[in-house]
Parts: structure tokens; sequence; C-alpha cells
């Protein structure tokens, strides 16, 4: 009979084990590069500004009145705020009452869904006529213009740029790549991966910048601190919540497309 149960558990956890690797596997081919996607920064002639959004840590006393809150809270510019504040104990407290509004706010946001589109918007195309060429003719990358790529919310909500920055915060947690809602790509900057163009064809290479499809639902809150005596926290009232999506460019990385034809494209 032991031997059997003995079985049994051992089944059981490989299963689990199994399971657990699936779900490893298939959340890193989610998020992984592909070949055709390479990272520029280096060669970008346009330095893009690195996109820092660390998880700001709250102070003791912003600690204390989060954890009093029945509605989660993550909004950055908040808890910075909160931070900022203080206030004191005192022996004279004992009929102090006090209700402080703060205004409505984005509390926090739950990511839904989370993909990649590496070829988001065609930057730059690559062109040469080797049809009139008795040998492969070989070309490579150069950026032709500056060009800007911008993302951005699908819909209008309040506090946009809260929102954006709680959004962008969880996408780059979920994909580790480098976001930003605006990238720029230098003029001038080049690659030196070479790609044959066949004689008696046109070569075609485009360059796509990539993005992330971000997706999921806000909450708002109208947030009030409350005294009683030496007893501090936070209300939040009329709670709401709104689907919301949004574009996040992958800064200084580019997809590469190439095609060799025998008719113009």
């Amino acid at each position: 009979m032991k031997k059997i149960c003995m079985a049994f558990i051992t089944v059981f956890l490989l299963i689990g084990t199994m399971g657990t690797a699936v779900a490893e596997k298939k959340s890193e081919q989610l998020y992984q590069i592909p070949n055709s996607v390479l990272n520029i920064t280096k060669e970008n002639t346009y330095p893009n500004p690195t996109q820092d959004l660390p998880h700001l840590q709250p102070s003791d006393f912003t600690e204390s009145l989060l954890n009093s809150s029945k509605v989660r809270i993550e909004n950055p510019n908040l808890i910075r705020m909160l931070n900022e504040s203080s206030v004191n104990k005192t022996p004279f407290a004992l009929g102090l009452r006090a209700t402080i509004y703060l205004g409505e706010w984005p509390l926090y946001y739950e990511s839904t869904e989370t993909s990649p589109n590496w070829e988001y918007q065609k930057i730059n195309t690559n062109y040469y006529d080797n049809r009139g060429g008795r040998t492969p003719y070989q070309i490579h990358y150069v950026q032709e213009a500056q060009k800007v790529v911008r993302g951005g919310l699908t819909a209008k909500v309040s506090n946009a740029d809260d929102v954006m920055k709680m959004m962008m915060l969880k996408a780059a947690e979920k994909t580790q790549l480098p976001l930003a809602f605006e990238t720029i790509v230098g003029a001038g900057t080049k690659k030196d991966h070479i790609y044959n163009i066949p004689p008696k064809r046109l070569g075609y290479l485009y360059a796509y910048a990539p993005a992330i499809n971000e997706k999921g639902k806000v909450t708002y809150g109208e947030v009030y601190i409350t005294l009683k005596g030496s007893k501090r926290q936070i209300v939040v009232k009329n709670v709401t919540t709104q689907g919301i999506g949004a574009w996040i460019p992958v800064q200084d990385h580019l997809s590469f497309s190439f095609v060799a034809s025998e008719v113009p494209k």
C-alpha cells in the first residue's frame, strides 16, 4: 500500500513539475526577442534617455497609511506625495477629528494581456535595383532620416500620465524589455549585417520599430486621510474600474525584413 501511495505522489509531483516547466516555457516564448530584431543602442546616432522607473519605496508613515486602506494603492505619484507628508503624534490629540481630501486618483493598474508587435511601425527602407547586375549586390541598414516613434493610450482617461507610468512599470516588469512611450532613431544609424540581392532582382530592406501592446484595468478612487485622535488611516470612496490599453515602443531595438523581388514593390 505504501508503495502504491508513493507511486501516486511521484506521478503527481512529475505532472506538477511538467506543468510549471510548460508555463515557464510559454512565458519565455512570448517575450523572446526574434533573430530579426537587433539592438541598436551603440549604433543609434540619437542617444535616447534611459527610462528609469523604479518602484518607489514608501516611508514608514506612508507604509502605515497604505496598510490601513481597504483598496490597493500602487500609484508612484500618490506614494511620493504621501512620502513628503507627515502627521506628528501628540498627547493632546485625544479629541482630534479631521478628514483631508486628497482628490481622485488612479490607484493601481492590473495587467491582463501583454503582447509584442515586432513590426509596430515602419521607419526606414533601404533599396537597390540589381536587375542589371550579374553578381549579388550587398546592402545593409542605414537610417535615411531621423524618426520619432510614439506610443500612447488607446482611450482617454483621467490622470493619463499616472496611468501610463503604472502601465509601463507592469509591462517592463513582465517583458524585461527597455520600454518608453517615445523613442528616436537618429539619421545615419547603421548596422553591419549584410543582405545579398541576387542578380535580376530588386532588394528591399525594411526596418520596423517594435512595441508592446499592454491591456488591463485601472482602478480609480477618491482618497481621504482621516485623523481620529492618534489614529491615522486612508479611506477610499467611490471606487471605479476602467479598461485601458496602450502601445509602448521598445527603445533602441529594430526589426528587419529583407525582400528580393523581380518586380517593384
